[in-house]
């Protein structure tokens, strides 16, 4: 029998001074069973960066032709992709051609490996972003996982800081690319 997906509720309050966005919602993350709290909080921290009308979650590691989070207007046509990790350039690649705007948002260790093997493949991709968390940034946000979170996030130049009732978690995404 498979495993199925473990149901965690969010209540996010967002409050984004770079892009002027500020917002209240209520999220369903189903955490599939390979996935650690470390991934899906950073799923999260993907969400509150880019939050907008029409942002939702995709299957992600249940179906390798959906992003992690993605953006389709009235036709359908995907707006942003964003992928959480480590994808193969190969996939980053087909995203970049089916998105008119592609987000990479890397965490953890082995970065730096990955990105020396991944930057020359993906350097002529003009609508890709690519951010880093340190692997103290994703861990730390991975201690505020429950299955009924009510988190606060708060961007102000560059820096995020998600918090509940009892702690504060800062992170300060780097831009890789471009």
């Amino acid at each position: 029998m498979a495993l199925r997906s473990t149901i965690h509720k969010a209540s996010l309050e967002i409050s984004d001074l770079d892009r002027g966005y500020y917002g209240s919602h209520s999220l369903t993350l189903a955490r599939h069973p390979s996935e650690t709290d470390e991934r899906m909080m950073v799923r999260l921290l993907a969400f509150a960066m880019y939050a907008t009308e029409g942002l939702d979650f995709g299957a992600g590691l249940s179906e390798s032709d959906e992003a992690d989070l993605w953006v389709k207007d009235l036709t359908n046509a995907i707006t942003l992709w964003i992928d959480v990790g480590q994808p193969d350039p190969r996939t980053t690649r087909k995203a970049s051609r089916r998105a008119e705007r592609t987000v990479v948002l890397t965490y953890g260790r082995g970065i730096t490996p990955w990105w020396t093997r991944t930057a020359a493949e993906l350097r002529d991709l003009t609508n890709l972003e690519v951010w880093s968390l340190t692997s103290e940034e994703s861990s730390a946000l991975a201690g505020l996982a429950r299955r009924n979170m009510t988190l606060l996030a708060l961007r102000q130049d560059g820096t995020v800081t998600f918090s509940d009732d009892s702690t504060s978690v800062e992170v300060n995404p780097v831009r890789l690319v471009p």
